[in-house]
């Protein structure tokens, strides 16, 4: 279910995005052709609502909101499972922002081009983890953001202030709604040990030095004895042990315990 959301985004991603550049250029043309007509018969016209829309989206105070947002969205989309409605938000921020800027004549197809390819990339590494293709992805993903931006400057603050909200949400969600939306719950390992699954710790025993034991396999120097019930992993002293011997523990240092081969008077003893 989790990864049919993810499909679902990205190729929702890439249909959007394809269709921006070509929205853009119409809007752009029709906008030109306007101003056009308004000079040739010198009238002063007012701007459209969709021109009024394009100078909004694409004031130096707005971007780094859409920006902020479209993070936000899809880093939550990312390390959720599967809630669609982050990524949904974000997804349409990211819209917003390249539509506005292709039209206001900033990004050409060279940059929805780029932004594709790293959409790409990231839905090629969703499928394949491994790393480099996600951070060429994201890569391609920032250097489309660059590119559709007004200059390099401005673009740089704005990314720079989204990457900030960005990661200051993501702690404030992890803090407040963490445990009930399993945040991260691909990536960090939740899986438990204990005795009940047949998982036994590796631990300190100094109470078995001393006590006399059974090999139940050959010790070449290491091998199997048997205590009581108990059957532990040791290694010999010095020289092989054959099964079926009576051995002493004489040192444990941690996880290593040592035997000895009893002697005919020890057994005595």
């Amino acid at each position: 279910m989790r990864m049919v959301s993810g499909f679902t985004l990205l190729l929702s991603a890439l249909l959007l995005m394809m269709s921006v550049f070509q929205a853009g250029q119409l809007a752009a043309g029709g906008s030109s052709f306007e101003k056009g007509v308004a000079a040739a018969s010198d009238v002063t016209t007012e701007p459209s609502f969709f021109e009024s829309l394009v100078n909004f989206l694409t004031n130096p105070y707005v971007v780094p909101i859409l920006l902020s947002i479209a993070g936000l969205g899809l880093l939550l989309e990312l390390f959720t499972p599967g809630i669609g409605f982050p990524g949904g938000i974000g997804l349409f921020a990211l819209i917003l922002y390249f539509y506005a800027h292709t039209v206001a004549g900033h990004a050409g197809f060279g940059t929805i081009a780029l932004l594709v390819f790293g959409l790409l990339l990231v839905m090629v590494e969703v499928v394949l983890p491994g790393g480099i293709i996600g951070f060429f992805g994201l890569a391609a993903i920032f250097g489309s953001i660059f590119l559709a931006g007004q200059d390099v400057k401005t673009t740089a603050i704005a990314v720079l202030f989204a990457l900030i909200i960005a990661s200051v949400g993501m702690v404030i969600v992890v803090k407040i709604f963490g445990k009930r939306l399993h945040l991260f719950k691909r990536i960090i390992l939740n899986d438990s040990t204990s005795t009940e699954s047949g998982y036994v710790s590796t631990v300190n025993r100094p109470e078995l030095v001393g006590k006399t034991a059974f090999s139940l396999t050959a010790l070449r120097p290491s091998g199997t004895i048997e205590l009581g019930d108990e059957r532990i992993d040791v290694v010999s002293e010095g020289r092989f042990i054959d099964a079926g011997k009576n051995v002493k523990i004489i040192k444990v240092e941690g996880s290593r315990i040592v035997v000895r081969e009893l002697e005919s008077k020890e057994e005595e003893i």
